[in-house]
């Protein structure tokens, strides 16, 4: 049985492990040095304390995660929110990611944000299947913008509005405040009703 959740600071390890070799022979992420799985716990911890960080879990282990995190400094940009997803290799092709980026991006929506951005290194044909089958659309390309590999590529942009934006917008909610909530509960739940 599947479930989404929480993630939480013993997953680092599981976590560390399914992003390492995108580091070091893929273009899914332009880091170049493994993090290590304590710098991977600490980001865990940082981004939690604003933005949802899920995994996907079966039979005790961390499959996938998924998670928000700040798009750009200025506070005019505190309503949209960058978003990366990343599958254990043998469990890829399985529904997994949409499943678990949709919670993501529900979640993101209780909490106010209002706009979700990936971020694509091109082609990423299967990644920018998946983000328009979710309804992010091409919101550009950066040329040549990162160096990896010995090569210079392309990376795509896609938006999707999580809800109307207000005018004024009511703050957004800080992810540990909309943890204990009964509409964040209700929405794990559900996931795992259809996990």
């Amino acid at each position: 049985m599947a479930a989404i959740r929480i993630a939480r600071d013993d997953d680092a390890a599981a976590i560390h492990a399914i992003y390492a070799p995108h580091v070091a022979s893929g273009v899914a992420t332009f880091e170049t040095v493994l993090p290590g799985v304590e710098a991977m716990r600490e980001r865990l911890r940082v981004r939690l304390k604003h933005y949802p960080w899920l995994a996907w879990e079966e039979a005790g282990e961390v499959l996938a995660y998924a998670y928000a995190g700040r798009f750009r400094e200025r506070a005019a940009y505190d309503w949209i929110a960058e978003t990366s997803i990343y599958v254990r290799a043998d469990a890829q092709r399985r529904g997994i990611a949409r499943a678990l980026y949709g919670v993501l991006l529900e979640a993101m929506r209780l909490q106010g944000l209002t706009q979700a951005v990936g971020v694509i290194t091109l082609p990423g044909t299967a990644s920018v299947a998946m983000h328009e089958a979710m309804g992010f659309t091409s919101a550009g390309v950066w040329r040549q913008c990162g160096y990896k590999l010995g090569q210079w590529w392309d990376v795509g942009v896609w938006q999707k509005e999580l809800q109307p934006a207000a005018n004024p917008p009511p703050a957004v909610t800080p992810f540990p405040a909309l943890a204990g909530t009964s509409a964040l509960r209700a929405l794990l739940d559900r996931a795992a009703g259809r996990t």
